[in-house]
């Protein structure tokens, strides 16, 4: 729990386009650090999106009237009654997805400024270094970075350095130490958690686990676009592969505690975090940055996206030691323990909050 002193002493707006299940843990926590409470202003995603959505206990959830605007690379969208929210809810502090698809967002910071307010954006950094991204981040009184990479992409921009705060991406509370693991086993259990979808190179996974000696379990949890294509694949050069759906919150417990190794050949996945908490060692592809923060030389791997052959030999190197392995485990727990989980995302942002008052 967090402490007394660490508490909002104001009202909470907090925008989003969209509001899935994995943040509710996170958005109810931060409410209760609110004294004056939280509304969350947040939409329906696109079909397409297959995104699974929740429902808050204890922050007030208002729905956003989103509007989608073409799609991939120029994807847009607008929430139409933002303003309206703001001046029914007259939040003290407004924090916001810094993107700048979100085609509202300017119209709400000039609404919050109009009346004294302060607005901090949350991202996971500027991709592009341009006077765009300049001219959008600068709008803002403070800035929440998912990772310290995009601390350092907001900094770059010219963002001041102390008004810029980093809360570790996270969808997990402070675990429970797990069972301690075997240190010997016939068949090693290899997991993957997430959407099945082509960037999340699933494929690659099949092949490479496919080529080892030994041949692993392997427990691939999710579904998506690409779930039929990948079983047929597996028919033909992995058939052991285990397809189990999609899975939620306490569901994906058991597979977790089955497993010894996780692993994320693609970009992207939340439940990196969540592995770690199980005790998990870790292979991931470098992504956003929010990678770089989680996985490190003593709890697990990080590989180039898209390179099969780091891909294959990271995996029998994992592998081939099982008390290391074991080992790496322990420190992934550690981490998700002591310095990345929900908790401690929520004391970021109630400090970030407190600094924009003083």
């Amino acid at each position: 729990m967090l402490g007394k002193q660490l508490k909002f002493n104001g009202k909470l707006g907090l925008q989003q386009r969209v509001l899935p299940g994995y943040r509710v843990p996170f958005f109810d926590l931060l409410a209760r650090q609110c004294e004056n409470g939280m509304s969350l202003f947040a939409g329906q995603a696109r079909p397409v999106e297959m995104i699974a959505g929740g429902t808050t206990q204890i922050a007030r959830h208002v729905e956003a009237e989103n509007l989608h605007l073409l799609g991939g690379p120029l994807y847009f969208c607008y929430q139409r009654n933002f303003i309206r929210w703001l001046e029914e809810w007259q939040p003290d502090a407004l924090i916001m997805e810094a993107n700048p698809r979100y085609l509202a967002s300017p119209s709400a910071v000039n609404w919050m400024h109009k009346h004294r307010r302060k607005v901090i954006g949350w991202g996971l950094g500027a991709p592009k270094q341009s006077g765009l991204w300049k001219r959008f981040i600068h709008q803002f009184d403070g800035m929440i970075a998912y990772s310290q990479r995009g601390a350092e992409e907001y900094a770059a921009l010219g963002f001041p350095r102390e008004k810029i705060f980093v809360a570790h991406n996270s969808v997990s509370a402070k675990p429970e130490k797990p069972d301690d693991r075997p240190l010997t086993i016939d068949h090693a259990t290899i997991l993957f958690v997430g959407r099945l979808q082509a960037r999340k190179r699933i494929d690659s996974l099949l092949r490479a686990c496919a080529e080892m000696e030994s041949k692993p379990r392997l427990l691939i949890v999710g579904d998506g676009p690409e779930r039929e294509a990948l079983e047929t694949l597996a028919k033909e050069i992995y058939p052991s592969a285990e397809f189990i759906g999609a899975k939620h919150g306490a569901e994906l417990k058991p597979y977790f505690q089955q497993a010894d190794l996780f692993v994320l050949p693609g970009t992207g996945g939340l439940a990196v975090q969540e592995a770690m908490s199980y005790g998990l060692p870790v292979i991931v592809a470098k992504g956003d940055g929010t990678q770089d923060d989680l996985v490190r030389e003593k709890n697990g791997w990080q590989i180039e996206p898209e390179n099969y052959e780091a891909l294959s030999s990271t995996m029998k190197n994992a592998l081939s030691d099982i008390a290391r392995l074991r080992e790496m485990g322990k420190e992934s727990y550690r981490i998700a323990a002591e310095e990345i989980n929900i908790e401690k995302m929520a004391e970021t942002f109630v400090r970030a909050l407190n600094s924009m008052s003083t």
